[in-house]
């Protein structure tokens, strides 16, 4: 008879190798939906920070997610994977970062898992479903097949569509959920089980799509790519808006009341960064390349770069604002994560054009309501504030880098109290130009005039 779980499926044994931003969320729910999961990583300062209920990364509603599920007993976590001797699916949840010096996905953390898990699976004796959900490029699934298969267990690829911000959400509540799935009677039995560790998503009818390993892998890296590219065309307008004084602002507004096109990810501002979107475009361009399909994939090439261009455009803003100033001259960024809601500093912008107006000579600091623990550790030349009040008082430039929604909805009649020049680079296009202007400021924005 098989186990009925909190949420009226089957309880399935789990295990998620790689605790990272990632398997952490994907471990905490999957037990919260009343499954038995134990969380793999070699990192013990990882583990003991989840193990102890302590979050290692900013994400809204995690960290009482993660106090729930450790309390229940249902979550635990290790570095040792013989404690996952008696799973029945393993999920994959390792990174797949850009390869130095390449464009390319380094896939060697997906390719040790496998293998760990394979040898594993092979010393236990029983059977097993591995699921892939890190990011990967088009024919990685295949090529893991036979290993996994050569000790007896079924490879399924399950690709993640996590927001950071709203990953809880997302992962107990997706818009879909996608198996790449091998033909034949294994596949339609590791479907089963598959089903039974989803059985609360599915029978709440959120839908799930079956297809072959390779549709599974393109879909999350066609996705990104698509994303990135709408993000990108408005920003290649905005740099049109520039020249010819139109408002790109208003412009997006008018071409998203088409429902063809919609008005999501029609922001111009200074761009996209953290760990998936420029990473996966790249990764994927650098596949298409492999294939043969170079030109297939060639306007991505231009996406990343027109998605760069916007960082330079608020380092040349900095730069025609202040003029001989720069040097010396104190400069506000508020906002050090790649988007609100997260502390992730990876391909941030902010981060990105900070750093750049530090090199050219600026007295810059930055404050951000939860990325500076991390921000310290990866580029502590960088002055802090914890207060954006801080770091405003007497500013010659303030740089307006991650919409916040303190940063957004800030009184510029007070902020001009503390700077010493009101002058301010909205970088996400969010703030109320007039307002800001009666107010006393010089206000510059990214394709408005």
């Amino acid at each position: 008879m098989r186990q009925q779980c909190l949420g009226y499926g089957v309880l399935v044994r789990i295990a998620v190798i790689g605790c990272g931003y990632l398997g952490a969320v994907h471990a905490a729910c999957m037990a919260d939906l009343g499954h038995d999961v134990v969380g793999v990583d070699l990192d013990p300062g990882r583990i003991a920070a989840l193990a102890a209920g302590r979050a290692p990364f900013h994400e809204p509603g995690f960290p009482e997610l993660l106090g729930r599920a450790l309390s229940s007993g249902r979550l635990t976590f290790t570095t040792d994977l013989e404690e996952a001797a008696r799973v029945r699916v393993f999920f994959l949840c390792v990174g797949t970062p850009q390869l130095p010096g390449s464009n390319a996905a380094d896939l060697s953390f997906v390719d040790d898992a496998v293998r760990s898990v394979a040898a594993l699976v092979a010393a236990s004796g029983r059977t097993a479903v591995v699921v892939g959900k890190s990011t990967v490029p088009v024919g990685t699934a295949a090529r893991l097949a036979p290993l996994v298969e050569a000790v007896g267990a079924t490879l399924i690829w399950n690709p993640e569509f996590l927001r950071e911000g709203y990953a809880v959400r997302d992962t107990l509540t997706p818009n879909r959920i996608v198996y790449g799935l091998p033909d034949g009677e294994d596949g339609a039995a590791a479907q089963e089980i598959l089903d039974d560790v989803y059985a609360d998503q599915l029978r709440r009818q959120i839908p799930r799509l079956t297809t072959d390993y390779a549709t599974a892998e393109l879909v999350k890296v066609a996705a990104n790519s698509f994303l990135a590219t709408k993000i990108s065309f408005i920003n290649a307008m905005a740099e049109i808006c520039e020249l010819t004084g139109a408002d790109v602002t208003q412009l997006a507004g008018a071409i998203g009341m088409d429902d063809r096109i919609g008005k999501k990810f029609l922001q111009a501002g200074i761009g996209f960064g953290g760990g998936c979107l420029p990473k996966d475009i790249r990764a994927f361009t650098a596949r298409a390349e492999e294939l043969g399909a170079h030109e297939s994939v060639g306007f991505l090439r231009e996406v990343d770069k027109i998605n760069l261009r916007r960082r330079d455009r608020v380092v040349d803003l900095a730069k025609q604002v202040l003029g001989e100033r720069l040097v010396g001259a104190r400069v506000a960024v508020l906002g050090a994560a790649f988007k609100p809601h997260s502390d992730d500093l990876r391909d941030s912008p902010a981060v990105d054009i900070a750093t750049r107006l530090q090199g050219l000579g600026a007295d810059v600091v930055v404050t951000d309501p939860a990325a500076l623990p991390l921000l310290a550790r990866l580029h502590p030349a960088l002055s802090q504030a914890e207060q954006a009040e801080d770091a405003l008082r007497d500013a010659d430039l303030v740089v307006l880098a991650t919409e916040w929604r303190e940063y957004v909805v800030m009184d510029p009649y007070d902020a001009a109290e503390l700077v010493r020049t009101p002058v301010v680079i909205d970088g996400r296009n969010v703030l109320n130009p007039a307002r800001w202007r009666r107010a006393g400021w010089t206000y510059l924005g990214l394709g408005r005039p």
